[in-house]
Parts: C-alpha cells; sequence; structure tokens
C-alpha cells in the first residue's frame, strides 16, 4: 500500500453508511474503485469490494471505513465525491467528477 489520504475523494453520508452496512462483521472488506476505458463517453467508474491491497494501492479511511483506489485511477477522479442514491432507475454508487467534461446521461461514464 502507497500511502493513506483522507482530503482526496469526499464521500457523502449516504455513501458512508450503505459501505458500513455492506461490510458490516467484514473487516478486511474495503470498497475499491476503480477507472475503464470504455463506455458511452470514454471511461467508466468501476466499484468493487476487495479484500485486497496492492502495493501502490491508495487507501481512503473515512468513519471506520476503507476505499482502496490505484493511482492511476485517483488521478481521474482526485476531488471528486462519491455518493450512493436510490431511485426508480435502481441504486448504486455515483461520483461527482469536477475533472470531467463530459458524462453521459446516466452517468457512470465520462470523459476528460
Amino acid at each position: 500500500m502507497k500511502n493513506t489520504i483522507n482530503n482526496h475523494i469526499k464521500l457523502t453520508q449516504n455513501a458512508i453508511n450503505k459501505i458500513k452496512n455492506l461490510t458490516l462483521n467484514k473487516k478486511n472488506l474495503k470498497l475499491r474503485i476503480y477507472i475503464l476505458g470504455g463506455g458511452c463517453s470514454g471511461f467508466q467508474y468501476q466499484f468493487i469490494f476487495d479484500e485486497n491491497i496492492n502495493k501502490d494501492d491508495v487507501l481512503i479511511n473515512k468513519e471506520n471505513i476503507s476505499i482502496v483506489i490505484d493511482p492511476i485511477s485517483l488521478q481521474y477522479i482526485n476531488g471528486g465525491k462519491i455518493d450512493y442514491i436510490e431511485n426508480l432507475e435502481g441504486s448504486k454508487f455515483v461520483v461527482n467528477n469536477p475533472n470531467a467534461k463530459n458524462t453521459c446521461g446516466c452517468g457512470s461514464s465520462f470523459n476528460i
């Protein structure tokens, strides 16, 4: 693990509560955020739960939850905010990304 940071990505209380709920009684489970090429706008946000931390990963700790992100993905969403929403379309983690120049209608892909 490269380092621990807490100010590069913000989390809403909804996101924190959902992560706590999903990782309850699973101390080693962390939310991993990463960026993939593809999607209708160029890049896609991906979220998975992971027990592993790679040596160059960045760890973000907030209110007893942990988020893991690789340094390349971090550069694309640095300064962003992670939220969790539930609406008629379903429920999902979403990113409010100040670095994105364009996003698709569903909010799951972006370009820079």
